[in-house]
């Protein structure tokens, strides 16, 4: 099972952690968040602790948060909810 917080504001930056059940699977979400981000060309910053990915979104060349940091974030939360259901 996964624990993830909600998406939230921090600036011109919004977050989610998620715990994934083992690392493997983190990895797996990680991988499957790097393809959706290399299709929207706007890639998230990734820090990967074990099971625990904190993930952080904003367009540094926009100077903040724009359409595309709300969509690959929805696009984030399809791929967390398809592993959390074993889809994936």
């Amino acid at each position: 099972m996964y624990e993830a917080s909600e998406w939230r504001r921090e600036g011109d930056t919004i977050r989610r952690t998620v715990v994934a059940r083992d690392f493997r699977t983190a990895i797996a979400i990680v991988n499957d968040i790097a393809e959706q981000a290399e299709a929207l060309n706007h890639h998230p910053d990734i820090d990967i602790r074990w099971r625990t990915l904190h993930l952080a979104l904003t367009t540094h060349d926009a100077g903040g948060l724009t359409d595309l940091d709300y969509k690959l974030a929805a696009r984030i939360d399809a791929i967390v909810a398809d592993h959390e259901s074993g889809q994936s």
